[in-house]
C-alpha cells in the first residue's frame, strides 16, 4: 500500500513539535495561527456554502441526532466499560482521563475537512459538529459530574462566546459576502483544500507542544502509556466501524455515512482543553493525557480513511429520507491532491 504524503506530514508535524515546542511567545503564535487559520476555512465554506445547502444540512436531523447519540451516549457508555481495565492496564487517573475523554463533544474543524477531502456531506457536517459544540457546552460538565463525581462540575460562558467568535461569525460573514466573493473562492478550490489541511496541521502542532511544554508526557511508565494507546486504538476503530455500518444499517446514503463517520468518531481537544482546566483543576495536564494522545491518533487515522473514500466510485443510491436535500459534490468537495 503506498505511503500516503498527508500522513507524513502529520507525523513530520508530531516530531517537529517534540523536537522544537512552541514556548513562550512562539507558543502563543502557534495558537494565534492556528486559531486564525481554522476561522478563514469558516469563512471559506461561508462564502462557498449556499443559503439553500445550509438549511438543507440543517433540516437533517436524523443524522444530526445520530452524531449526537454517538458522541453523548456510545462514547460514555464505552468509557464506562473501560473500568474494568483497571488496574490491569489502566491507572485510575488515566482512566478518568479516558473516562473524561469520552464526554467531550466531537470535532468542528477536522470532521468537515475530511468529510470535505471524502466527498461526503459538507453542509451536514457543518451542522453536526456545531451541535455537538454546542450541546457539549452544557452536556459535558453535567456528565462529567455524574460521573467522575460532584466535584466535577459547571461550565464557563467563554466556551460559548470562544464557538461563536471562531466558528459561526466567521461562517456568517462568508454568507453575507458570498454574493460578492462566492464565484471567485470556487474557482480558487486548491486554497480551500490547503486550508483544510494546513488547519489540522497547526492544531497537531500546538497541541503537541502544548504537552511537551507540561512535560504531561513523563508522568505515566513506558508500560502504561502503551497500554492506554492500545485502549484508544481499539476505542477509535469501534467508534469508526460503528458509525460507519450503523450508519448503513439505518439507511444512509454515502455522503451522509461519511460525515456521520467523521463527526460521530472523533473528540475535540480544542473543546476538551478549557473544560478539563475547570473540572479537574490542577489534575488537568495528567487528565487531558488520554484526549490529547487520543486527538493525534484520530486525525492520523481518519486523514487515510478521508483519502481513500475520495477514490470511491459513488454507486449508492441517496436513502429516501434524504429525498429533496441537497447534493454535497456540488461546489463544497474538497479533492486531495
Amino acid at each position: 500500500m503506498p505511503v500516503d504524503p498527508y500522513l507524513l506530514l502529520l507525523l513530520g508535524t508530531v516530531g517537529l513539535a517534540a523536537l522544537i515546542p512552541a514556548r513562550g511567545t512562539g507558543a502563543d503564535v502557534a495558537s494565534g495561527a492556528s486559531t486564525a487559520a481554522i476561522a478563514f476555512l469558516f469563512f471559506l465554506y461561508g462564502a462557498r456554502l449556499s443559503t439553500r445547502e445550509a438549511l438543507d444540512g440543517l433540516k437533517h436531523w436524523r443524522l444530526h441526532v445520530t452524531v449526537l447519540a454517538c458522541t453523548f451516549v456510545v462514547f460514555p457508555l464505552l468509557g464506562l466499560a473501560a473500568r474494568g481495565l483497571v488496574p490491569v492496564l489502566l491507572t485510575d487517573p488515566l482512566y478518568q482521563g479516558l473516562l473524561f475523554l469520552t464526554l467531550v463533544p466531537s470535532t468542528i474543524q477536522s470532521s468537515i475537512a475530511f468529510t470535505s477531502i471524502a466527498r461526503g456531506n459538507v453542509p451536514a457536517a457543518i451542522c453536526a459538529g456545531s451541535f455537538s459544540s454546542l450541546v457539549g457546552i452544557v452536556a459535558t460538565p453535567l456528565l462529567a459530574a455524574a460521573l467522575l463525581g460532584s466535584g466535577a462540575g459547571g461550565f464557563s460562558a467563554d466556551s460559548v462566546l470562544k464557538i461563536v467568535a471562531q466558528l459561526l461569525v466567521p461562517f456568517v460573514a462568508g454568507q453575507v459576502l458570498r454574493r460578492w466573493i462566492g464565484s471567485f473562492v470556487a474557482r480558487h478550490r486548491k486554497v480551500l483544500g490547503l486550508v483544510d489541511r494546513g488547519s489540522i496541521l497547526l492544531v497537531v502542532y500546538t497541541a503537541f507542544s502544548q504537552g511537551m511544554v507540561q512535560g504531561i508526557w513523563h508522568r505515566v511508565s513506558p508500560a502504561r502509556l502503551g497500554a492506554l494507546l492500545v485502549v484508544e486504538a481499539v476505542l477509535l476503530a469501534v467508534m469508526l466501524l460503528l458509525t460507519w455500518y450503523g450508519a448503513k444499517a439505518l439507511r444512509f446514503g454515502r455522503e451522509d455515512r461519511i460525515a456521520i463517520q467523521f463527526a460521530g468518531s472523533k473528540k475535540s481537544l480544542a473543546a476538551g482543553l478549557p473544560m478539563a482546566s475547570v473540572l479537574f483543576g490542577a489534575q488537568a495536564s495528567l487528565a487531558v493525557l488520554p484526549l490529547m494522545l487520543f486527538h493525534q491518533m484520530q486525525l492520523m487515522v481518519c486523514a487515510v480513511i478521508a483519502k481513500r473514500r475520495s477514490h470511491d466510485r459513488v454507486e449508492e443510491v441517496t436513502a429516501p429520507e434524504r429525498a429533496g436535500s441537497s447534493r454535497t459534490g456540488v461546489g463544497t468537495g474538497t479533492r486531495s491532491g
